[in-house]
């Protein structure tokens, strides 16, 4: 007997249908997903790469599934940006810290360079004021592997004890160099790379320590005292002065002979001096009607010895000279004291606001300065050229030359005039790259130059890509 064809069979057939194709696109697209999302990767780190196949949708991500450790300083960089892509490229060189001399400017500098000259050529790169550049690379070449090469492209001139030589193959280390011309490096000498011209110089300084003896003469001193035998304003030199002296032992640093530093290890005294003492008549003794018709005005005049003494304590209290006006007690006086009284005291006022105020800004300036200069940092305190100097280099590595450092320069003189204190008046952004708020740059945020500048690259980087980039958006929005 053939089954009947109802409406409720109809219906459930057509679920099953349905059901059936659900399942089946949903299985298509997982397939799809999966496979589009699948990447085939190149990771170069510090020179070596391998071929990564990975699911890992950002480059962040695919460094921490691979185990690559990124610290502050080093240098990531993607084809395809933070977002991953098939066959994309992702490149991580690890940084360290060097010094670099430009015209005399000492630049605390972390760097990815595997060779001088291409350290050297960052900061040739994008400033065309950099005439000579030094690189210290003391104990640099021994942080990476197979050595620090000082000049790929051609030979190297060794300057060392006095002595000039040439190595004809310059992508050698620098310690295999100086062993190929028999020379040793102590644990205090100073090696340096330099390039003059055309020429790439190696250079080796000796450090030497000894001790000078000095004598240094001690002046003598003056006693005054009173002698009634003698008249009024007479004055005798009773003894002789005779200057001291001591002897001073200084260790010293010589760098290829030449003293650079001291300091002092001990003192002697070996002849005491002998103070001269000078004799002087008593005063006269005055008309005793004199001294009492001067007696108030006199008083005004000692009040205003009392705002004299004001002047030794800081500057700010100076101001308390004013109390000289109580010289004007001189007017109780005789009227032919009455002039003597005000001038006394008005005069010894105002010395005492002279010398208050003298002394409160000559107090506060040089504390201030003191203050200044007794910070510490790696690019502390930047003056606008050495910020410049030390961006130039730092936006070189990450290729960010030609248009792109334009645009950097462009971008901060429009921010801060690359001023490391630039603080904007209507918000918290602070610095070179004005950070908003100034503290997210990390440690030495406000005084230290470089770190300013590293948290500025990075920040470009990740959000535009380029300076040029974000030059464009910062011309549409009026910021980044």
């Amino acid at each position: 007997m053939a089954r009947r064809w109802t409406p409720q069979r109809f219906v459930m057939l057509r679920r099953i249908r349905v059901a059936v194709s659900v399942v089946a696109v949903v299985a298509a697209c997982v397939a799809t997903f999966a496979l589009s999302t699948r990447k085939s990767v190149s990771l170069n780190v510090n020179g070596k790469t391998t071929t990564v196949e990975t699911y890992a949708m950002s480059v962040d991500r695919l460094l921490e599934e691979q185990g690559v450790s990124v610290k502050t300083h080093d240098l990531v960089q993607s084809t395809s940006g933070n977002t991953l892509t098939d066959h994309a490229v992702v490149t991580v060189r690890s940084a360290y810290q060097t010094t670099v001399n430009v015209n005399g400017e000492e630049i605390p500098f972390w760097t990815v360079a595997d060779s001088a000259d291409q350290l050297i050529g960052f900061f040739k790169a994008n400033e065309k004021q950099a005439t000579k550049v030094t690189v210290d690379i003391d104990n640099i070449y021994n942080q990476l592997t197979g050595g620090f090469v000082i000049n790929k492209e051609g030979p190297v001139t060794v300057i060392a004890d006095g002595k000039t030589s040439e190595a004809p193959n310059g992508k050698l280390p620098a310690a295999s160099i100086l062993d190929s011309k028999g020379i040793n490096v102590g644990k205090e000498d100073r090696v340096s790379v330099e390039e003059d011209g055309d020429q790439t110089i190696l250079r080796v300084k000796r450090v030497t320590h000894g001790q000078e003896t000095r004598t240094k003469s001690v002046p003598f001193g003056t006693q005054t005292v009173i002698d009634s035998s003698l008249e009024s304003g007479q004055t005798v030199i009773r003894q002789q002065g005779q200057d001291g002296e001591v002897t001073q032992v200084y260790n010293v640093t010589y760098v290829d002979g030449v003293a650079e530093s001291e300091t002092l290890a001990s003192e002697t005294t070996t002849k005491a001096a002998i103070d001269q003492i000078v004799a002087v008549g008593p005063e006269k003794v005055e008309n005793p009607k004199q001294d009492t018709g001067n007696g108030k005005a006199d008083s005004g005049s000692n009040n205003s010895n009392k705002s004299d003494s004001s002047n030794k304590n800081n500057g700010n209290s100076g101001n308390s000279g004013n109390s000289g006006n109580s010289g004007n007690s001189g007017n109780s006086g005789n009227s032919g004291n009455n002039n003597n009284g005000n001038s006394g005291g008005n005069n010894n006022g105002n010395s005492g606001n002279s010398g208050g105020n003298s002394g409160g800004n000559s107090g506060g300036n040089s504390g201030g300065n003191s203050g200044g200069n007794s910070g510490s940092g790696r690019l502390w305190h930047p003056s606008v050229s050495q910020a410049q100097t030390y961006a130039a280099a730092a936006a070189a590595q990450r290729g960010w030359t030609g248009a792109d450092w334009d645009a950097l320069v462009w971008l901060w003189n429009h921010e801060s005039g690359w001023l490391w204190y630039a603080d904007n008046p209507t918000s918290d952004a602070y610095g070179i790259p004005q950070a908003l708020p100034g503290s997210k740059m990390g440690t030495g945020w406000q005084d230290d130059g470089a770190v300013q500048i590293d948290w500025g690259l990075s920040y470009i980087a990740g959000r535009y890509g380029t300076p040029s980039n974000c030059k464009r958006i910062w011309q549409q929005q009026g910021w980044y």
